[in-house]
C-alpha cells in the first residue's frame, strides 16, 4: 500500500479533465485541481445542476455542459455522481474514453467490473473513495486501479486525487467497502460524537451555547492533536486519562462490554453491507 500527499501541482496538466457530476465532493475537488494550478480551460464540468459557484466558474474559463463531441482529447474522466444514478450516466461517457484516458470513479458501492461493463474492457479505470474533509484539503481517499491503469495514468489519478488530501493505494478491491465504511462515512460518526457530546452536556446542567461550543472545540482540537502527533490514539487516551479520575470514569463506560467499541464495530459493519449491496 503507497501514500500520496497533496502537494502535487497540477500546472503542467495536459489533454482534457472532465469531471462528471459535481454536487459537494465533486466541487470540492475542482477546487482543490483550481487552487494547485490546474488552468481552468482544461476542465469541462458535465452537472445537469450546476451551482451558482459552478456558473461563475465558466467566466474563468471552465467549460460547463459541452456536447461530448467538443470536449477535445480527454487525459481524464472523474465521475462523482451518486450510485443509484450510474446506470443511466456511465453508458454515455463512452465517446470520452480514448486510449490513453484514465476514468476515476468516487461512486460508493459501484466495482470496477459494473464500470468496464459499461466503457468497455480495455478502459483504464480506477475506483476511489474520498470523504467530505476534501472539502478542506484534509481528505483521506483509498483508490485502487484496473489491469489497465498504466504507471502514468496512475501518477495522474494519484495527482487528482491528492490535490483534496491523502491518499492510499490498495491492491485488492475488496477491500473498498471497508474502506467506504471507515473513512468515506467515518467524518458523519465524528460530528454525530460532537452532537451526543453536546447533548449530554446540557443532561449534565451546561448552557445548549457552551455546550455545544465545548464539544466542538474538544472534538477538533482533539483531531488536530491526533493529526499532529507520531502517537497512537491509545496512547493519547492514556496520557489524558488519570487512574480514578473524572476520565477514567466515564471510560468505564464507553469502554465497556456494551461500549463504543461494540457500537462502532456494528455500526462499520453495517455500512460495510450496504456498500457491498449497492454494488449490485
Amino acid at each position: 500500500m503507497a501514500a500520496t500527499q497533496n502537494n502535487e501541482s497540477l500546472a503542467d496538466f495536459r489533454g482534457r479533465l472532465v469531471l462528471v457530476g459535481a454536487g459537494k465532493m465533486g466541487s470540492a475537488m475542482l477546487e482543490g485541481w483550481l487552487g494547485r494550478g490546474l488552468k481552468p480551460a482544461s476542465v469541462a464540468v458535465i452537472e445537469p445542476q450546476p451551482s451558482s459557484e459552478l456558473t461563475k466558474l465558466a467566466a474563468s474559463g471552465v467549460s460547463m455542459n459541452p456536447a461530448v463531441g467538443d470536449v477535445g482529447e480527454v487525459s481524464a474522466v472523474v465521475l462523482a455522481v451518486k450510485p443509484q444514478t450510474a446506470q443511466q450516466v456511465v453508458s454515455g461517457l463512452r465517446p470520452l474514453i480514448g486510449a490513453g484516458t484514465v476514468l476515476v470513479s468516487i461512486m460508493a458501492g459501484r466495482t470496477i467490473a459494473f464500470l468496464a461493463r459499461e466503457l468497455g474492457k480495455d478502459a483504464a479505470i480506477v475506483r476511489a473513495m474520498p470523504n467530505t474533509p476534501a472539502a478542506i484539503g484534509r481528505g483521506i481517499t483509498v483508490a485502487v486501479g484496473n489491469a489497465r491503469v498504466g504507471a502514468a495514468q496512475r501518477a495522474l489519478a494519484a495527482g487528482l486525487l491528492a490535490a483534496i488530501g491523502k491518499v492510499e493505494w490498495v491492491d485488492d478491491e475488496g477491500l473498498m467497502d471497508a474502506v467506504t465504511a471507515v473513512s468515506g462515512s467515518g467524518p458523519a460518526y465524528v460530528f454525530l460524537l460532537a452532537e451526543a457530546l453536546a447533548q449530554a452536556g446540557v443532561a449534565a446542567g451546561l448552557p445548549p451555547t457552551l455546550a455545544a461550543t465545548l464539544a466542538r472545540e474538544t472534538v477538533s482540537g482533539s483531531g488536530e492533536l491526533l493529526h499532529r502527533s507520531p502517537l497512537p490514539p491509545a496512547t493519547l487516551r492514556q496520557n489524558v486519562t488519570s487512574p480514578g479520575g473524572t476520565t477514567a470514569a466515564a471510560l468505564d463506560v464507553l469502554m465497556g462490554r456494551d461500549g463504543l467499541q461494540a457500537v462502532m464495530t456494528a455500526a462499520v459493519a453495517a455500512a460495510t453491507k450496504r456498500s457491498r449491496e449497492l454494488a449490485g
